[in-house]
């Protein structure tokens, strides 16, 4: 592991909801107010469409160096895009195998920020840099990932990922379970956003519920979507006939 805690250096008049977005979040303002730690190598971000989980990946993605667009640390092949405001008032306490990369120059971290809905862009950009076997253009969108994974998932460092479940089969999604599993046994740290019944049931890895009651931590089986997925499978027309006419 590399970070043991994230938070928010708050500048003094900021911070509050009256400041508007995004401390209007409520996980942002209790990461403003608390901070998040980090106890196991993966850690899961999960919640609802518009609870601030993305948010929250990118802001950890952008204090730590990743590329705000999707990419790599250390901003060399960044986009133009500049951070946001969370994202340049994060700052992290690193562990002590991490303290050289977290406390040194930009240039020397190492990890990779994947977003789904600018991933082939970023991955693209990955190609032209040479960073990667192949174009990500001549092959699908889930194959694609799975290179950037097999290619950029390979060292020491930070990973953040926002939804990457989104271009994955049954089969990849467990893929990349097995990767994050091993990148975090050898010392790097994942910070992963989805909404995966599937990723987050990893052994030993955090799940953090982002919601109205800000952030909290809870086992896999307490998970509203997992229960959700369990009772569609069991019988998807107990939900189908809220949605469908007739």
């Amino acid at each position: 592991m590399l970070i043991e805690r994230a938070y928010v250096d708050v500048p003094e008049g900021t911070g509050t909801v009256e400041d508007g977005w995004p401390w209007t979040v409520p996980c942002v303002r209790q990461l403003a107010e608390d901070g998040l730690a980090f106890g196991a190598p993966v850690t899961f971000l999960v919640g609802e469409n518009g609870s601030g989980k993305s948010t929250l990946a990118e802001a950890l993605a952008e204090g730590f160096g990743l590329d705000s667009y999707g990419g790599s640390a250390g901003y060399k092949y960044a986009s133009s895009r500049e951070a946001s405001l969370l994202g340049g008032l994060m700052r992290f306490d690193p562990t002590r195998e991490g303290r050289g990369m977290v406390r040194g120059p930009r240039v020397r971290r190492r990890g990779f920020f994947l977003r789904a809905e600018t991933a082939m862009e970023a991955l693209n950009r990955e190609r032209s840099a040479l960073k990667l076997s192949r174009s990500p253009d001549d092959m699908s969108h889930g194959e694609g990932f799975l290179m950037a994974f097999r290619e950029r998932f390979a060292q020491r460092g930070l990973y953040v990922m926002d939804e990457p479940e989104a271009a994955l089969s049954f089969s990849s999604c467990l893929e990349l379970v097995g990767l994050m599993d091993e990148l975090g046994r050898g010392g790097a740290q994942i910070i992963c956003a989805t909404h995966s019944p599937l990723l987050t049931a990893l052994p030993g890895a955090e799940i953090v519920e982002v919601g109205e009651h800000g952030m909290r931590r809870v086992e896999w089986a307490e998970l509203g979507l997992v229960d959700h997925w369990r009772r569609y499978l069991s019988d998807p027309r107990a939900y189908l006939r809220h949605v469908l006419e007739g």
